[in-house]
């Protein structure tokens, strides 16, 4: 029988170079952040490894192949603070800022410790050992994988890898075309010359149509309702002034304060000056439109800004697209598909030879793996999330949700901060587990509230999957100044057991 470095016995059985500290479950960002926080903070001599479904690292980056696939936040607060992103440029393309990661876990030494082809099935915290155990399945292997671990750091996103989310499109399958989801693009797929429908107004489609539009005879962008796009300059003006007089890395971190402040103070001033704000973007598309295509109705949300998220064309790429004649958009429902056409409410009709389905992802919570603490399976959608980081009632685990408001990465490193901040904590003081309790007070007064607060629908469906947040140590993030500040100064005892 092992003994792990918390002085408590491992299952009979359990081989001890599989039982280990932390186990970090996918290697996307979040998980490629968690594994140099907790490297670089955690106590000498602790053990983890990453363990990753996919056959390469990335996660959403290595999924998603689509044309023009890009980031939809600038891309220096998308990328680690520990690993400066080495352009200049706003916005980054998909297959560089996958070659980021990797080159990011080669440099800190983490791709030692990153175990591909492991699909975790299930995850149970035994008691009386004070452990998780972990089983995966391995793409080399016929037979499960079992590990052990003192804790466990859910890094897999929210997203359903293995399955697109079904639009419900009347008569598509009566389309003779070729009909694309942008989750699971073909390599290689040529649309040259192709008269392409992008049905959908998220960031997706504002993404894929300009960059189809490059090849295709015509895109179409077919949007139910619109969504609020904002031209965003590869580098601006300031970017330019700060590169150019200012040594690199004080021209990055100024570049990277500013952005965090910029959108914090864009955001308040959209909220607080709703029809101001709806004006000056009115103003910013009118004057790049073609006078053929009118803001209204195919630019005008029925929400104020920042109700959603705001989509961002790269250099006004989109509206450059439709200036050209190579895109158009329609504001219209779907009546029907036909074997070669889209016919809509209006009475107009569409003759696509390929209809792209931009119409969102399935989401799903912790990778579809089952949880359970001693035998109880997790009832996770109604549980309340600790500081934005661990489950109500669930020991030793740390779960990552990023800001709906900013990078996804600025609030993936608040929670792996966190995390490694009571790892370090509980090692010092002799604990061997944590977890975060709600008092019976409270949990008879305390009322849940979304993690996410922006109306679209997609959040709306993942809201319904997602733990809740609530008052005090179990409210939601909503600013990552305030949050980072909580992260590494602030209360970590309250509503926390540890033993």
């Amino acid at each position: 029988m092992s003994v792990n470095s918390a002085g408590s016995a491992a299952p009979r059985g359990t081989d001890e170079k599989v039982d280990l500290d932390l186990i970090i479950i996918g290697a996307g960002i979040a998980g490629i952040n968690a594994a140099y926080r907790y490297q670089e903070g955690a106590s000498v001599g602790r053990s983890y490894t990453v363990l990753e479904a996919r056959e390469s690292i990335g996660g959403t980056w290595d999924l998603f192949r689509y044309p023009g696939i890009r980031s939809d936040s600038d891309i220096f607060t998308f990328a680690f603070e520990w690993n400066p992103w080495p352009r200049k440029e706003a916005l980054a393309n998909g297959a560089d800022i996958k070659q980021y990661l990797i080159d990011s876990t080669t440099k800190a030494g983490i791709n030692r410790h990153i175990r591909l082809g492991h699909k975790v099935i299930s995850i149970s915290w035994q008691s009386e050992y004070l452990r998780w155990r972990v089983v995966s399945n391995v793409s080399s292997n016929d037979k499960p994988t079992v590990l052990y671990s003192q804790f466990i750091y859910l890094a897999t996103g929210y997203y359903d890898y293995e399955e697109p989310m079904k639009a419900t499109i009347p008569g598509i399958d009566q389309f003779q075309g070729k009909v694309l989801h942008p989750q699971f693009w073909p390599e290689d797929y040529d649309y040259s010359d192709d008269n392409v429908v992008v049905i959908g107004s998220g960031a997706t489609a504002v993404t894929i149509v300009p960059s189809m539009a490059e090849k295709a005879k015509h895109v179409t962008m077919l949007q139910r309702s619109p969504t609020y796009i904002f031209p965003l300059p590869s580098r601006g003006a300031l970017s330019v002034t700060l590169f150019t007089l200012l040594p690199w890395a004080l021209a990055y971190s100024l570049h990277r304060i500013g952005w965090i402040l910029q959108t914090i103070f864009m955001i308040a001033a959209c909220r607080a000056w709703p029809n101001l704000s709806r004006r000056y973007i009115r103003w910013e598309n009118s004057r790049l439109l073609p006078a053929e295509v009118s803001w209204d109705p195919h630019f005008n949300p029925r929400y104020n800004p920042w109700e959603q998220r705001l989509c961002a064309s790269k250099d006004g790429d989109i509206f450059a697209a439709l200036r050209a004649g190579k895109a158009s958009v329609v504001t219209d429902t779907i009546m029907a598909v036909r074997k070669d056409s889209i016919q809509l409410t209006s009475g107009a009709t569409l003759y696509p030879d390929t209809i792209v389905t931009a119409t969102g992802s399935k989401l799903l919570f912790a990778g579809g793996m089952t949880i359970d603490v001693d035998g109880k399976a997790v009832d996770y959608a109604n549980a309340f999330l600790w500081h934005g980081t661990m489950l109500q009632d669930v020991p030793n685990l740390f779960f990552t949700i990023g800001f709906e408001n900013a990078a996804w990465t600025l609030g993936c490193d608040c929670a792996a901060r966190l995390a490694v901040r009571v790892m370090r904590d509980m090692n010092t003081n002799g604990n061997t587990s944590a977890v975060a309790r709600l008092d019976a007070a409270s949990a008879k007064t305390m009322e849940p509230r979304p993690l996410f607060s922006l109306s679209a629908t997609y959040l709306k469906s993942v809201n319904e999957q997602l733990p809740k947040g609530g008052t005090g140590v179990w409210s939601p993030r909503s600013n990552y100044l305030v949050d980072m500040w909580k992260t590494q100064y602030g209360d970590i005892t309250t509503a926390l057991e540890v033993n």
